[in-house]
C-alpha cells in the first residue's frame, strides 16, 4: 500500500503488544481512584498514541462529486431494464439447460458458545461472528490520507465515547429528554467535536467537496489501524472510557466509575447471563446436506468509520403551543368555533360536509360524555378511562372519525382505529382478531351506515368475524348522543407518558400489533411536525391518505387541530372514480400543503390531459409519505415534469420516511425558492445486496437512484444499527437499520412485552460491543444511510429485505424492475407482490401479479421471461417462481395495496389459483448437495466371511420354518400333481363345495363341488384334445373374467397335457389399450389355442378389435360356454414332477412383460406352504377378492383350494365399482376369519367408504371375526394404506392386529405371509438420506427425514432368504441394505422366452454367492430390502428375523448419483395439496416428471406447480424438471394397484396424456 501513497500500519504506530499487556496488567491489579487510574492510563497508553499527521479530506467529495454529477440522470428503471434485456437478447441462453450461478452465500461456522444477551433482549450472535471473523479493515482508497483524531478528541472509532457524553446520567424520562434534545448538557470539553446536527431548515445545503471533519459524512472511510489495539489520546475528557483490545480481548471501565475492573466485569455478567446454545437441545443436519458455496473474494465490504449518531435541530419551545392535544381542540372549539376543520367529500368528488372546530369540539364532549356515562344500563359507567375502544369507520366518513377520535381522547379511553370489516375473508381479518385481542377491546364504535353495512346472520346479528373477541356495538351518530349536563366538563390532563392512542401495524409475517403512543409523544410529534413543516394558523391541507394512522393520521388529524389547519378529505373512492380530484381540490381551495403517495402522483399524471387549467402554485409542501420507495423518484420526476407548467415548484416536493413505531423519521423540509434541490443517490445494486454504499460508476443497469428524505425530525437522535443480531453501530458507508431516540415515537407494542423489548429498548453497542450510552432507541424497520450534509437516505424497509444466498435484496426494487419491463399492459401497475419463501436452506424469491383480462397467453410468458432476464441481469440474483393470477383475485388491502403476507399465505396452501406459471429453480437453487461420486465395488477385507458373520455382523438371512410332512401324508404321496388331487377329493369327496361366486349383490351366483370341478375339466380337455388338435406339451391361453370357468379350464388343460396360459380378457369399453397386450401374450407364449367365453370370442372377432389387431391372425379359439358331455379317454399325468405346469405373464411396474414357469414340484410346494402357512384345512372359509390373473392371486385364486380343500368364497374386484360394500359385507355374512384382496381393493373401500362406517354398522356389518386380512402384493408394504384401512373400520370390529401385507416376486410367487401363528408384523424407522446411500440407518419414531417400514409378513415354510450386494454378489451383514436372494422349493424355474436368453436365466434363477457359501443356488428377486433380527420370539421360541422389503431395483431413479425410490416422492407429492388424487415420477433426459392427478377442480391445476417443485426439493433436495398434470385415472395401474410408470412415460413422450397443464421448470 505504501508505494501508491498512503501510510501503512506500521510506519503509523509503533509495535504495541508488549506496551498493552503490561497496561492491562497494572490497570486491573486493584481498586485506584479516578485521579489515579487516569494518571497511570496516560502514562501506560502516552508511548502508543498515534502521529498527528494532517491530510486533504478527498474521499467524501469523490462520492459526492459522482452523485451530482449523475444528478441530471433521472435513473428510471426501464432503462436499465432494456440495456439488461437487450444484453441477453445477444447472449442467447441456450434453453432449456439449467445455468448455475456461482453463490455468494458463506454461512459462519457455528461458534462453540453464544455471546452475553445485549439489555436489548436481541439474542442473535451475529456480532460475535463478526468480530471474531473480522480480520484487519480495507485501507482507503488510493490517493486518500486521513488524519488520525487531533489532540484532545475522541477517536473517531468509538462514538460511545461521544455518546457516553452527551448522554451521561440522562434517563428517558421527559425533563432529562428535553435537556438532551435542546443541547443544554453538560458543556462541551475543548477540543471535542460537537455531534452532527442537521442544519436548520431554512437553509437547504450547499454541496460542495470538503465538508467539516464532524459531519457523519465523512466517515465513508476508516482510517487504516493496527489489527492489535485501539488507541486513545493522551489528553481525553472525564466521562470519555477507556477500551483495550489484546488479541480479541475487550476490556474497558469507564474513567468515572469508582469500581475496579474485575468487579465491573463482575457486575457485567451479573447482569447479562449466558444462554445455553440451542445446538444443546437440537442438532440440525442442514451442514451434511447443503453444499457451502466458496466465499467470493470480490463481495464488497464495508471499508467506513463507525457511524457518529445524527441531531436533529433542537425542537424550539412555542409559548402558545398547548399542554395537550385536547386542549388545543377545546381553545380552537370556543375562540375559533367558526373555522372550518374538515372538508368531506362525496363519491363525485364534490364537497359533501364541513365540519367546524366548533362542531367538532361540542359533538367530542357530547361523546365523551355518552361513553363515561351513558353505554350501561341504568347509567352505570362500563368505560373506565385506559380502556382500550375500537374505531371502525369507512374512508369515506371522516368526520364521523374525527368526532369518534377526539371524543375517546376527552373520555381518557384509548382510540384503536382499524378497517372496516366487509365479510369474513377479509385479507387479514383474523389478525386484526389478534390485535383487538391483545389490545383487550370489548367495544366497538362506528356509525349508523357502517353499522347497517356490516355482514349478519339470518336473524341480523352481526357476523362474528374470525378470531375476533366478542364485541359491543356502539353507534356514535349525534342523534344517539346525549348532551353533558351544564357541571360536566371533560378532564384535560396535561400529556403524559400514558396510552393516548393505538396505531396498527401488520408485519412481515402478517402479524398485526398495536403500537400504542403516548399523550406526550403525540403532542411532541404534532410539535416537531409543526416545526418540521413550518404549519401555520389556518392554512388549508388535502389528504389523500388513510386518515386512521400514519401521515394521514398525524398531519391530517392531529397537527392539523393543532393549528387549527382546514383539513380536504378526498377518500380513496373518490380517487378510483376520479383520480384528478386532489388536485382540483388544490386548486379550488389553494391548498398549502398536500398528503399524498406515489401512487397518487401517478393517477393524476395518468388523468392530466382531462384538465389543463389547474393550478398548484399555491402548493408550499407537497409530502410524498412513500418517498422512501426506489421507485418514488422517478413517480415525484415525472409528476413535476407533467405539472410544472400548472405553477407546480421543484422545492414543494418533500418526501419524507415513516414508520408505525418511530413515527416520522425524517421529512425533507420545504425549499427556499431558487435553492438547488438536494442531489440523488446513484447506487450499486451489487453493493446494496451486500449491505454496503458503492457509487455506481460502470454499469448502469445495475443502478438505483434514491432520492434523500430529508432531515432527522427536531429533537430525534438517530443511529444506523445492524438490522440483524446486536443493534451494532454501522459503518460510515454500510446499510443499517435507522433507530430513533425521541420523545416522539412509539412506546410499545400494546399487551405484547417480549416483542416490544426487542424493538423499543435497543441501546445500540460499538464494534468492541459496548453500549454507546444508555438511552433506548426505537428500531423504525427502515434500511438506509446518512448521506453528505446529514440528509437521510431510505433503500428498503426491514420487513420487505428478502435475503437470499446470504445477499439482501428489497421486494420494492425488484418490483420497480418488474414494472419497467415492457409490455405493461400485460399486467396491472399497482397489483404485484413480491416475497420470499424458504426452500431447502434459503430464501426464495416469488413474484405474484394480476395480469389484464385481454393479455394473451403468449404476451404473458413473453413478459414473465422478460422479467426473469432482466431481475437476473439487474440484481444478479434468480427468481424462483413468477405467476399471474387473474384480475382482482390478489387479497387487498383496504386502500387497494397487495395484502403481501395474506398473498404468501395463499401461495404456500395453494389457494392463490395463477392463469400463468413460470418456475426458475435450477437458477435459483445452488446449495444442492454435492452429487455422490461412485466408489469403484471390489470384494475388500471388510467383507471377509467368518463363520456365519460379515464383517463383524451376523449375516443378513432368515428363513421359514421346515417344509416336512404333514397330515395329508397319503395325499402328498400319491398325489404329486394338482390334477390328480383334483381327481382324489372328487372320489373321496364329490360333494364338498370348493368354490362359491358372488355377484355385486353378494349372492353366490355359481358353485362348484370337487365333482363338478372335475366333470367340467374333463368336458373342456375332450374339447381341447377334438377341436384343438392340441399336442401335449402346447401352451393353452385361457381369456376370462374372474369366475369358476376359469378354474374349470385351468384343470383341463392339465387333464389334456397342456400348458395353461392365464390372460386378463380385453376390457370392451378400451379395445384400444388393452387388445393389444392380449395379442402379444398371445404371441410371445406362442399359444396353438385359446379358451374363452362365447362373449369375449365375439368381442375377439369384432369390428373394433380389427383397429388395434389383425383378428385374421387369432390361433384357434374355442367357447367353452357349451360344451357336449364327453368323458375323456385318458387324463394325462407328467413323466416327471419337473416339467411345466403353467406358464405366469405379468406387466411389471416398468412396463416389462414377463412369463416365469412354474413347474410341478414348485405348485405343490406352494400349496403346500400357503396351507401349512395359513392353517388351511376342508372346514375353513376363506374369502378372496384378487385378480386371478398372476403370481400369488392366481394361486389363491385357482390352486390352493383343491390342494388344501378348503372353501374359496371368490369375490371378482370389479364387482365393488358396483358395490363398494360388498367385500366387508361378505366377511361380516359368512364369518370369514381369513381374507386377501390387493391394494386397489383397500384403497377403493378406504376412499369410499371411510365416511359410512356407522351405516355399515346399522347393516349390521361386524368384522370381529376376521383373523387375518393379507394384502396380495409384489412392493414395499403401503403403511399409510393400511393403517387409514385399520383405523376406519376399527369401529365395525376389525383388529388392528388383523391387517398385514404378503410379498411375492417374479421368480418366486410368495416369499412372505403374515399367517396364523408369530408375532405382529413389526416396523421400524429408516434414515431417508441413508437409503439414498443404499445404507440403513435405524431411527426414532418422529425424527426428520425418517421412513416408516413395515415387516412384509412371515416367510414361508421351505423359503431361505439372504441379503446380497448386488454388484459384488457377496452377502451382507444383519440390518444392511441388499438385494433379497431367494432359496425355495417353489421357486421359479425360468423365464419363459422365444429366444432363450440363457445368460439371463443363469443370472436371476440359478446364481451364487461370490463368497460365503458358493454351492447354493438362488434367484434373485430384484427387490432391494435387508433383515433385521428383533427382540420377538416365533412359534419355534427363537429370535424372530424379521424381512423389509424397500423396493424394485427396476424402479428405482438414479439422480445426481444417488439412488430413489419413485414411491417415497409420490408420498410427498401427495401430501403437498388436497387435489393431488394420485402422483406418479419417472425421468426423462435427467430431469425428473412429476405427474399429478388433479382430484379438485381445474382452477387448482396452477396451484400444484410450486408446490410440488416445493415439496420435492424439501424432502428429497431434487429440482423437478417437468410438473405435468392431468386429469384423475390417467396414470396407468396394474391389477395389483401398482403404477405403470414407465407406461406413463411413453404416453407422455407420446403426447397422448392430454395434460391439463404442463410446467417445464427450467
Amino acid at each position: 500500500m505504501s508505494d501508491r501513497g498512503l501510510l501503512s500500519s506500521k510506519s503509523m504506530f509503533p509495535p504495541v503488544e508488549g506496551v498493552v499487556l503490561n497496561a492491562v496488567c497494572v490497570l486491573s491489579a486493584g481498586d485506584i481512584t479516578q485521579k489515579g487510574y487516569e494518571k497511570k492510563r496516560t502514562k501506560l497508553l502516552g508511548s502508543v498514541s498515534p502521529p498527528h499527521t494532517h491530510t486533504q479530506n478527498g474521499d467524501i467529495g469523490t462520492f459526492v462529486r459522482a452523485w451530482e454529477e449523475r444528478n441530471t440522470e433521472r435513473g428510471k428503471p426501464n432503462e436499465a431494464v432494456q440495456a439488461a434485456l437487450a444484453k441477453h437478447k445477444e447472449e442467447k441462453m441456450a434453453l432449456p439447460m439449467p445455468t448455475k450461478r456461482r453463490s455468494t452465500y458463506v454461512p459462519s461456522p457455528v461458534e462453540t458458545r453464544t455471546p452475553p444477551d445485549s439489555s436489548s433482549g436481541s439474542d442473535d450472535d451475529g456480532s460475535l461472528r463478526r468480530r471474531s471473523s473480522a480480520g484487519p479493515p480495507p485501507a482507503p482508497p488510493s490517493g486518500l490520507l486521513l488524519p488520525p483524531a487531533p489532540p484532545g478528541a475522541a477517536s473517531p472509532q468509538s462514538p460511545d465515547c461521544w455518546i457516553n457524553r452527551s448522554v451521561q446520567g440522562s434517563s428517558t424520562s421527559s425533563s432529562a429528554s428535553s435537556t438532551l434534545s435542546h443541547g443544554e448538557g453538560r458543556p462541551l470539553p475543548q477540543g471535542l467535536p460537537p455531534p452532527a446536527q442537521a442544519p436548520p431548515p431554512q437553509a437547504q445545503p450547499q454541496y460542495k467537496p470538503q465538508y467539516q471533519p464532524h459531519t457523519p459524512e465523512t466517515l465513508w472511510w476508516s482510517s487504516p489501524r493496527p489489527p492489535t489495539c485501539h488507541t486513545h489520546p493522551t489528553s481525553a475528557p472525564e466521562s470519555l472510557c477507556v477500551c483495550v483490545c489484546v488479541h480479541g480481548l475487550l476490556l474497558g471501565v469507564p474513567v468515572n466509575s469508582r469500581v475496579s475492573t474485575k468487579i465491573q466485569q463482575l457486575l457485567n455478567t451479573l447482569k447479562r447471563p449466558k444462554r445455553p446454545e440451542l445446538s444443546e437441545f437440537f442438532t440440525d443436519d442442514s451442514e451434511e446436506i447443503v453444499e457451502v458455496p466458496l466465499p467470493d473474494p470480490n463481495t464488497p465490504k464495508p471499508e467506513g468509520r463507525q457511524i457518529i449518531p445524527v441531531k436533529g435541530e433542537p425542537l424550539g419551545v412555542v409559548s402558545n403551543w398547548p399542554p395537550a392535544l385536547q386542549a388545543a381542540l377545546a381553545r380552537w372549539g370556543s375562540t375559533q368555533a367558526k373555522s372550518p376543520a374538515l372538508t368531506a367529500l362525496d363519491i363525485t368528488g364534490k364537497p359533501l360536509y364541513t365540519l367546524t372546530y366548533g362542531k367538532l369540539w361540542s359533538r367530542s364532549v357530547k361523546l365523551a360524555y355518552t361513553l363515561l356515562n351513558k353505554l350501561g344500563p341504568k347509567n352505570e359507567q362500563i368505560l373506565k378511562p385506559g380502556d382500550r375502544v375500537a374505531l371502525v369507520y369507512p374512508n369515506s366518513d371522516p368526520g364521523m372519525f374525527w368526532v369518534a377520535f377526539y371524543g375517546c381522547l376527552l373520555a381518557e379511553v384509548i382510540p384503536v382505529p382499524i378497517e372496516v370489516p366487509l365479510s369474513r375473508k377479509d385479507a387479514g381479518s383474523s389478525q386484526v382478531g389478534f390485535l383487538l385481542g391483545s389490545c383487550g377491546v370489548g367495544l366497538a364504535l362506528t356509525s349508523e351506515i357502517c353499522l347497517k353495512g356490516l355482514p349478519k346472520t339470518p336473524t341480523g346479528e352481526i357476523l362474528s368475524f374470525k378470531g375476533w373477541p366478542r364485541l359491543k356495538w356502539v353507534v356514535t351518530d349525534s342523534k344517539y348522543l346525549t348532551k353533558p349536563s351544564k357541571d360536566w366538563t371533560p378532564h384535560v390532563p396535561t400529556a403524559n407518558t400514558e396510552p393516548a392512542y393505538i396505531e396498527y401495524k401488520a408485519s412481515k409475517e402478517g402479524t398485526v400489533m398495536g403500537v400504542a403512543v403516548s399523550k406526550v409523544a403525540m403532542l411532541t410529534h404534532c410539535q416537531a411536525l409543526t416545526q418540521a413543516c413550518n404549519y401555520c394558523e389556518g392554512e388549508t391541507m388535502v389528504n389523500v391518505l388513510d386518515f386512521k394512522k400514519d401521515i394521514g393520521l398525524w398531519h391530517g388529524v392531529l397537527t392539523a387541530v393543532m393549528n387549527r389547519i382546514h383539513t380536504i378529505s378526498v377518500p380513496y373512492a373518490v380517487m378510483k372514480a376520479c383520480p384528478l380530484s386532489w388536485v382540483q381540490r388544490v386548486h379550488v381551495n389553494k391548498a398549502r400543503v398536500a398528503l399524498v403517495k406515489c401512487r397518487d402522483l401517478h393517477w393524476a399524471m395518468m388523468a392530466h390531459r382531462d384538465q389543463k387549467d389547474t393550478s398548484l402554485a399555491s402548493l408550499r409542501m407537497l409530502i410524498v409519505a412513500d418517498g422512501a420507495n426506489p421507485w418514488s423518484v422517478s413517480s415525484c420526476d415525472a409528476f413535476l415534469n407533467v405539472f410544472q407548467p400548472n405553477g407546480l415548484k421543484a422545492e414543494v416536493i418533500c418526501p419524507c420516511a415513516t414508520s408505525p413505531e418511530a413515527m416520522t423519521v425524517a421529512i425533507r423540509r420545504p425549499g427556499v425558492p431558487g435553492t438547488p434541490l438536494p442531489a440523488r443517490a446513484i447506487l450499486s445494486m451489487g453493493g446494496l445486496s451486500h449491505g454496503v454504499i458503492r457509487v455506481n460508476t460502470e454499469d448502469k443497469n445495475s443502478a438505483l437512484t434514491v432520492q434523500d428524505v430529508g432531515h432527522v425530525m427536531p429533537g430525534a437522535l438517530m443511529c444506523i444499527v445492524k438490522a440483524d443480531g446486536p443493534p451494532l453501530l454501522c459503518k460510515t458507508d454500510e446499510i443499517g437499520e435507522i433507530v430513533i431516540n425521541s420523545r416522539a415515537g412509539g412506546t410499545m407494542y400494546y399487551g405484547l412485552p417480549g416483542v416490544t423489548k426487542n424493538t423499543f429498548e435497543v441501546i445500540p453497542v460499538n464494534s468492541s460491543g459496548a453500549p454507546i450510552g444508555e438511552i433506548p432507541f426505537v428500531r423504525s424497520g427502515l434500511l438506509g444511510f446518512v448521506g453528505p450534509g446529514s440528509l437521510i437516505f431510505v433503500v428498503g424497509k426491514n420487513e420487505g429485505l428478502l435475503n437470499v444466498s446470504g445477499r439482501r435484496h428489497n421486494a420494492d426494487d425488484l418490483v420497480a424492475t418488474a414494472l419497467a419491463v415492457e409490455p405493461v399492459k400485460t399486467v396491472y401497475r399497482g397489483r404485484i407482490s413480491v416475497f420470499s419463501v424458504t426452500v431447502f436452506y434459503d430464501e426464495r424469491i416469488v413474484i405474484v401479479a394480476e395480469q389484464r383480462p385481454d393479455a394473451s397467453e403468449e404476451d404473458s410468458f413473453q413478459w414473465m421471461s422478460r422479467v426473469l432476464q432482466a431481475i437476473d441481469s439487474i440484481h444478479q440474483v434468480g427468481l424462483y417462481c413468477l405467476a399471474l393470477v387473474p384480475a382482482n383475485t390478489l387479497p387487498k388491502t383496504p386502500l387497494g395495496g397487495i395484502h403481501v403476507s395474506d398473498a404468501k399465505q395463499f401461495f404456500l396452501e395453494g389457494n392463490l389459483h395463477p392463469c400463468n406459471i413460470l418456475m426458475c429453480p435450477h437458477t435459483c437453487v445452488t446449495n444442492l448437495p454435492k452429487p455422490r461420486q461412485k466408489q469403484p465395488v471390489g470384494v475388500g477385507p471388510a467383507s471377509i466371511m467368518v463363520g456365519n458373520l460379515v464383517a463383524g455382523k451376523r449375516i443378513a438371512q432368515a428363513s421359514g420354518r421346515d417344509l416336512g410332512m404333514i397330515e395329508d401324508q397319503d395325499l402328498i404321496r400319491k398325489h404329486l400333481y394338482l390334477s390328480e388331487a383334483l381327481q382324489w377329493r372328487a372320489q373321496t369327496d364329490p360333494d364338498h363345495v370348493l368354490y362359491v361366486l358372488l355377484n355385486a349383490k353378494g349372492v353366490a351366483v355359481c358353485t362348484a363341488t370337487c365333482l363338478q370341478l372335475h366333470k367340467r375339466a374333463e368336458k373342456i380337455a375332450a374339447a381341447l384334445m377334438e377341436k384343438g388338435s392340441i399336442n401335449t406339451g402346447d401352451n393353452v391361453v385361457l381369456l376370462y373374467p374372474p369366475g369358476i370357468d376359469l378354474i374349470a379350464s385351468f384343470y383341463g388343460c392339465l387333464y389334456a397335457g397342456c400348458v395353461p396360459v392365464n390372460v386378463r380378457p380385453p376390457h370392451p369399453q378400451n379395445l384400444g389399450a388393452t387388445l393389444p397386450t392380449v395379442r402379444m401374450i398371445i404371441d410371445v407364449s406362442k399359444a396353438a389355442c385359446i379358451l374363452t367365453t362365447q362373449n369375449l370370442t365375439r368381442i375377439l372377432r369384432s369390428k373394433e378389435a380389427s383397429a388395434s389387431v389383425n383378428i385374421k391372425t387369432w390361433p384357434t379359439i374355442i367357447d367353452t360356454d357349451d360344451l357336449p358331455r364327453r368323458r375323456l379317454p385318458q387324463i394325462y399325468k407328467p413323466p416327471t414332477a419337473e416339467m411345466i405346469a403353467y406358464l405366469d405373464f405379468s406387466v411389471s411396474t416398468t412396463g416389462m412383460l414377463t412369463g416365469v414357469k412354474i413347474s410341478h414340484v414348485a405348485v405343490s410346494a406352494l400349496c403346500r406352504s400357503i396351507k401349512l402357512q395359513c392353517e388351511l384345512y376342508s372346514s375353513r372359509q376363506i374369502a378372496i377378492c384378487l385378480d386371478p390373473y398372476c403370481g400369488l392371486g392366481f394361486v389363491l385364486w385357482c390352486l390352493a383350494s383343491v390342494y388344501s380343500g378348503h372353501q374359496s368364497i371368490l369375490i371378482p374386484p370389479f364387482e365393488l365399482e358396483t358395490c363398494l360394500s360388498l367385500w366387508l359385507s361378505t366377511l361380516s355374512q359368512y364369518r370369514i376369519r381369513d381374507t386377501f384382496c390387493s391394494y386397489s381393493v383397500m384403497e377403493l373401500c378406504t376412499k369410499g367408504l371411510g365416511t359410512q362406517t356407522e351405516l355399515l354398522k346399522a347393516r349390521g356389518v361386524n368384522l370381529s371375526c376376521v383373523r387375518s386380512c393379507v394384502v396380495v402384493a409384489e412392493e414395499r408394504p403401503r403403511l399409510v394404506l393400511t393403517h387409514s384401512f385399520s383405523k376406519l373400520f376399527k369401529d365395525l370390529g376389525l383388529s388392528p392386529r388383523a391387517v398385514s401385507t404378503a410379498f411375492g416376486s417374479r421368480v418366486n410367487l410368495a416369499v412372505c405371509m403374515q399367517g396364523t401363528t408369530g408375532p405382529d408384523p413389526s416396523t421400524v424407522y429408516v434414515d431417508l438420506k441413508s437409503l439414498r446411500h443404499d445404507r440403513v440407518r435405524l431411527v426414532e419414531r418422529g425424527a426428520p427425514q425418517s421412513l416408516p417400514l413395515m415387516e412384509s409378513g412371515k416367510i414361508l415354510p421351505g423359503v431361505r432368504v439372504i441379503i446380497v450386494n448386488p454388484e459384488t454378489r457377496g452377502p451382507l451383514g444383519d440390518s444392511h441394505l441388499g438385494e433379497i436372494w431367494i432359496n425355495s422349493p417353489h421357486n421359479a424355474s425360468g423365464y419363459f422366452t422365444i429366444y432363450g436368453e440363457e445368460s439371463l436365466q443363469a443370472d436371476h434363477f440359478n446364481t451364487k454367492l461370490s463368497f460365503g457359501d458358493p454351492t447354493t443356488l438362488w434367484a434373485r428377486t430384484g427387490y432391494l430390502g435387508f433383515v433385521k433380527r428383533t427382540e420377538l420370539l416365533d412359534a419355534a421360541g427363537d429370535r424372530h428375523d424379521a424381512l423389509f422389503v424397500v423396493g424394485s431395483l427396476d424402479e428405482t431413479l438414479e439422480l445426481r448419483g444417488l439412488r430413489y425410490h419413485p414411491t417415497d416422492m409420490e408420498t410427498s407429492v401427495s401430501r403437498a395439496h388436497r387435489s393431488i388424487a394420485e402422483s406418479a415420477v419417472f425421468t426423462w433426459t435427467n430431469l425428473l416428471v412429476v405427474v399429478a392427478e388433479l382430484g379438485g377442480s381445474e382452477q387448482d391445476a396452477l396451484d400444484l406447480v410450486p408446490l410440488i417443485t416445493n415439496v420435492v426439493l424439501e424432502e428429497h433436495h431434487l429440482i423437478v424438471g417437468v410438473v405435468v398434470i392431468v386429469d384423475p385415472g390417467v396414470i396407468p395401474i396394474n391389477s395389483r394397484g401398482e403404477k405403470q410408470r414407465m407406461h406413463l412415460r411413453d404416453s407422455f413422450l407420446a403426447d397422448q396424456l392430454d395434460p391439463i397443464y404442463v410446467a417445464y421448470n427450467m
